[in-house]
């Protein structure tokens, strides 16, 4: 008999009752009415779910928060940050007092104080179209029904995570109208937990039987290795057993579970006998029998009986896999224990391997090499640039992400007011970038306090702007560090080299001051310089912006940087969250934390530094084609773009034989989403660093705008990359086209203390320089407060 309105028991759950239910639910049904074990316990179905979001206003706040932004358009970060908002909404947001009454009386009367498990059982999934494989959340061992309550909201909450999100975007599926059940059942604490495949993915004459001690978190998350047996899939017969390290274990502890080291007899001894493999086989074929179709079931043994946990069907998983775009996304999402690994790796292996070979290039005379032997080294630096750009997407950016696994695990525990509150804890710590910028501040203080410096670097800026250029091409578009070129390659263009301001006679001559000056830039340029260090003018554009910087002191930090009290505070604030025995654990992730979020901004710089030495060898080989009389040698205009695969291959062809005519293609084109022009007088994006300032716009469209930018400026640009982060002390405010909480736009806002929003749509294109601006980074909102003439 139904309970209540919300509450069903899982023995009076039927096929009709699929949309109510969800699929996970409907399935433990129908194998509890077949005679399988299957835990105790209730569904509160998807009308609950409704009432909930109609009831508390919570469906018009949703709908305003995914409206920010056309949904397509919106990169993962920025969907992480709107899922944080609306998964913050229904912590923050209580029940309504009827409501609540009568769930808290329906589960205490199913469950009294027992101990139970509360999994998502979402419309879709497990079924033979969608199957939301590690989308939604599960928790366990929760007691009580008002703990119950909470989770509950947590497990609706996951219906608006960012894999969530991202797989009914995929899927094409209505995000609006989602929905969520969740099956509350009695806590079944295996001695031993699996997963069995009715049909191995590999080989569809076997089947698949992996288990562990302990529940079965630990293998699911990728914590705890499986041993993994397969089996002749007509028979049952044992063909293979590869037996697992066996060290670790999960087990239920406190409010959720632990990872703990298994006992030695343990560690010695396969978690299933060949009887249980066979009775776990019989199980998933038994799944199969009833479905029709072979079945990913999940079990565990307690003492002798074996219950059967959730069971979907193969297909689902085949598909999911083939998408390779959500798979990656989904490798970014590692454990605590994983990131630990990729930290020590990261710091004591990648980072000084790469900061070594930055240096052996950066000492080579490429100027001196011949034709044949450049083109060779361009090739052999192209290919130690792919060797880091792919270690920094498989390693570096994984490890990246750690910093939203803090985040998740902060407002999990403290259910802050603000959902972004644990940033605050996260700034502050020492970046490559601020290191880089106060250096930048010291040299611009030694020019402030020489007259004759300043104008001595007045006059060689002058002479360099009236001087006649030898070939005038465009600048290449900025691209941010971690986003592809549209042609996705290693190597970009330029027009000049890095000793275009060196050895010129009139800069020879100048005082003492003007050649320590020199060499101060040339030491800081050798150690900071990022990707832009081997730009078009970069050198000279430097000299402007420290003349800026000099003329142009930073004002005071504003109140709204993060002081260390704020941050002393809300660490004590973390830890005291947790138990006592788990506060060492508190700090070690806070710890991580931090790693995380200051490898966002340094691991870019660390890699513009390999691909600067990459620019300079083909800007060598650039300039050298430019220099021959043969015209059709020449770089033609609309080939300037560094970053071509067809321009570097002709490069070195014709470096190694210059009687060969080089084909130049035009570069692909980026695609653009065609609108309607207009001019807005308000623009709308997510408020990323609070403040409040007006500034006349500077909008970055190509390299060289970034040496223009003058102090009290509002910076516009698509993305902001931690090798331009340099610019960042002048603005006044930081808007981009880009999202997100943690993008390096964000971060470095955070620690100047200056407004920032982010995700705003064509920032670049409705906003025009010298356009007058009003930045409101608490609220996410850019005014145009007056047009330029």
């Amino acid at each position: 008999m139904i309970t209540g309105r919300w509450i069903i028991p899982i023995e009076e759950i039927r096929e009709n009752t699929g949309k109510a239910c969800g699929g996970k639910a409907s399935a433990l049904g129908i194998l509890h009415r077949k005679g399988l074990t299957v835990p105790a316990g209730v569904c509160i179905c998807t009308e609950a779910y409704e009432a909930y979001v109609d009831r508390t206003g919570l469906r018009g706040r949703i709908l305003l928060e995914l409206s920010r932004k056309p949904f397509e358009e919106m990169r993962w970060e920025e969907l992480w940050d709107i899922s944080e908002k609306i998964k913050h909404m229904f912590t923050r947001t209580p029940f309504p007092g009827e409501m609540e009454k009568e769930l808290e009386e329906g589960l205490a009367s199913h469950f009294g104080d027992k101990i139970v498990a509360v999994r998502s059982s979402a419309p879709g999934e497990d079924s033979a179209k969608t199957s939301f494989a590690g989308v939604h959340a599960s928790y366990v061992n929760i007691r009580g029904a008002r703990a119950i309550l909470r989770h509950l909201r947590l497990v609706w909450a996951s219906l608006w995570s960012d894999t969530a999100l991202l797989y009914r975007k995929e899927m094409g599926l209505d995000i609006l109208s989602s929905a969520m059940a969740v099956l509350v059942q009695e806590m079944i604490e295996g001695r031993v937990s699996g997963v069995a495949f009715g049909e191995n993915p590999d080989n569809e004459s076997e089947a698949v039987i992996e288990a562990v001690y302990g529940l079965n978190r630990g293998l699911v998350d990728g914590t705890v290795e499986p041993d993994r047996w397969t089996l002749a899939r007509q028979t049952g017969s044992i063909k293979t057993h590869m037996p697992a390290e066996r060290e670790k274990a999960v087990f239920a502890g406190g409010e959720g579970s632990e990872l703990k080291a298994l006992p030695e007899a343990f560690q010695k001894t396969p978690p299933l006998t060949p009887a249980e493999v066979l009775e776990v086989f019989e199980l998933v074929r038994k799944a199969e029998n009833l479905f029709g179709v072979p079945q990913d079931i999940e079990w565990t043994f307690r003492d002798s009986t074996l219950y059967i946990l959730q069971a979907r069907p193969i297909t689902t998983i085949l598909r999911e896999d083939r998408d390779e775009k959500r798979r990656w996304y989904l490798s970014l999402r590692r454990s605590f224990e994983n990131l630990k690994e990729l930290r020590k790796a990261i710091e004591e292996k990648y980072i000084p391997a790469m900061q070594a070979e930055a240096r052996d290039l950066e000492r080579e005379n490429i100027e001196r090499l011949s034709d044949s032997a450049l083109a060779g080294e361009i090739e052999r630096r192209a290919e130690i640039y792919r060797k880091w750009y792919d270690i920094y997407w498989e390693e570096f950016i994984p490890f990246a992400h750690g910093a939203r696994l803090f985040g998740k695990v902060y407002n999990e525990t403290i259910n802050p007011e603000d959902p972004y509150e644990f940033a605050d804890l996260l700034s502050g710590t020492e970046m490559l970038s601020l290191e880089r910028n106060r250096k930048l501040e010291e040299i611009s203080e030694k020019i402030r306090k020489s007259p004759e410096l300043i104008q001595s670097i007045k006059e060689q800026i002058e002479a360099e702007e009236t001087a006649p250029e030898k070939e005038s091409r465009p600048e290449p578009e900025i691209v941010p560090a971690g986003e592809t070129r549209p042609s996705d390659t290693d190597t970009r263009h330029s027009d000049t080299n890095r000793t275009e301001l060196e050895g010129r006679p009139e800069i020879e001559a100048e005082g003492k001051a003007l050649t320590e000056f020199k060499e101060e830039l040339d030491s800081f340029i050798s150690r900071y310089g990022g990707s832009y260090s081997e730009s078009p003018g970069a050198k000279k554009g430097l000299y402007r912006l420290l003349l800026e910087m000099a003329l142009h002191p930073p004002a005071p930090m504003p109140a709204e940087k993060i002081s260390s009290n704020r941050m002393q505070y809300l660490k004590e604030k973390f830890i005291s969250g947790f138990e006592d025995k788990n506060k060492q654990c508190a700090s070690e992730l806070l710890d991580l934390g931090r790693a995380s979020y200051r490898l966002r901004d340094d691991d870019n710089i660390y890699l513009g530094k390999i691909e600067a030495e990459l620019k300079r060898a083909f800007f060598e080989g650039r300039k050298r084609l430019i220099e021959r009389v043969h015209e059709k040698a020449r770089l033609p205009e609309e080939a300037q773009a560094f970053y071509a695969p067809e321009l570097a291959a002709e490069l070195t062809k014709t470096l190694r034989d210059p009687s060969y005519s080089p084909k130049w293609k035009k570069p692909p084109l980026k695609s653009k989403i065609l609108r309607e022009k207009v001019k807005p007088r308000q623009l709308l994006g997510n408020p990323s660093g609070r403040g409040v300032a007006e500034g006349f716009a500077k909008v970055i469209l190509k390299e060289t705008d970034l040496f223009n930018l003058k102090a009290g400026e509002v910076l516009v640009c698509d993305a902001v990359d931690p090798n331009m982060t340099f610019i960042v002390p002048l603005c006044s405010a930081i808007v981009e086209r880009r999202g997100g909480m943690l993008i390096h736009g964000a971060i470095i806002a955070r620690e100047y203390g200056i407004p920032c929003v982010t995700g705003v749509p064509d920032a670049t294109e409705l906003i025009k320089n010298g356009d007058y601006l009003a930045v409101d980074g608490y609220l996410g909102i850019v005014t145009v407060l007056k047009r330029r003439e």
